[in-house]
């Protein structure tokens, strides 16, 4: 199930409401206790928050938060020694700007 989904439904029985009719659950309803709307409204807010992780981690580039090998750095420097930008080297590696930034500082290629 998408996170949307999930989080279209779950929003919906905090909200008292059967996901699948429409119809206003009765007050005797587990759904309309004080302490089961408590819930569901923290798990409202955690699928909100992982929606927006979820959205922000298909942009990033394939390669972002993933660790650097030998070889990779290798490249890099190479790359870098023969005039290649911060923004080619990004995304020759697919990665961030700042993460290529930050391995050529602490490759001691460029100043902090």
């Amino acid at each position: 199930m998408e996170i949307k989904k999930a989080l279209e439904m779950i929003t919906l029985l905090s909200d008292g409401i059967d996901p699948q009719t429409g119809e206003v659950f009765p007050e005797e309803s587990t759904y309309q206790n004080p302490e089961t709307v408590r819930a569901l409204f923290i798990a409202v807010k955690g699928l909100e928050k992982l929606e927006i992780s979820e959205k922000r981690q298909k942009r990033l580039p394939e390669n972002a938060g993933k660790g650097w090998d030998e070889e990779e750095e290798e490249l890099l420097i190479e790359a870098f020694d023969n005039g290649k930008t911060i923004k080619e080297l990004a995304e020759l590696h697919k990665r961030t700007n700042s993460s290529i930034k930050a391995r050529l500082i602490k490759l001691e290629k460029i100043a902090q």
